[in-house]
This record gives C-alpha cells, structure tokens and sequence, in this order.
C-alpha cells in the first residue's frame, strides 16, 4: 500500500448503520479492482433490505458497478428494499456510460431514499 509518511494509506472505508430496519453502508473512498473483494464481502454481510450511501466514493469502476447492480436485481427478486443515495456523476460516470443510472433507484439524502423505499 502506499505511504503518505503517516502510515498507509486507506483506498476504502466502510460503515454500517441501521435506519427503520434497512442497513445502510457509508462507502468512503475508491471502488474498483483493488477494492472490489472488501466491498463485495462487506455487501454480502449486509441484511436484505439496504442503501448505499455512496457521496464519500471518490471513484467507481464498473466492476463496483457489477456488484452493486446484482445487488439491486437480488434485491427485487427477493422483494426487499434497496436504494443508492449520495451518487455524484463526475465519481461514478460509469453510472451514466452504461444508461444504469437511469435504472437504478437513485436519491440525494437518506431522508429521500426511507420516504420512497420506506
């Protein structure tokens, strides 16, 4: 990992909470190869019913993108509540490349994402 002279440097942070019963994970930082197992083992812990909140993403690549989008679709398979809120184009353009963000259940603020998946 690279040192900044302060110790390593961390590519990716994240953090759970529970709101009204869904789970929601904070991702901070970068979602790509080097982060997709942490962020692919971290999601497979989280409960049914989830939101992302992605403002703290720095980058995603379309394999972040993949797991988020299997996410969702196990999630309306299965009838259970799934959201994407804080997403910001200029660190997830591969979003609107692939026309996904047309698709997927996208909201500004948590409050936005309970109010319509609540």
């Amino acid at each position: 990992m690279p040192d900044n002279g302060e110790g390593p440097v961390v590519a990716l942070t994240l953090t759970s909470s529970t709101v009204d019963e869904i789970t929601v994970i904070k991702v901070d930082g970068v979602l790509d190869a080097t982060t997709r197992e942490q962020f692919a083992d971290y999601l497979s812990l989280a409960g049914s019913d989830l939101i992302l909140d992605l403002a703290g993403v720095t980058f995603m690549d379309s394999r972040a993108l993949g797991l988020i989008v299997h996410h969702w679709q196990t999630s309306l398979a299965s009838g259970a509540r799934f959201a994407l809120i804080g997403v910001e184009y200029s660190k997830s353009k591969v979003m609107w490349i692939t026309g996904l963000a047309q698709r997927l259940p996208l909201y500004d603020t948590l409050d936005e994402a309970l109010a319509a998946i609540g």
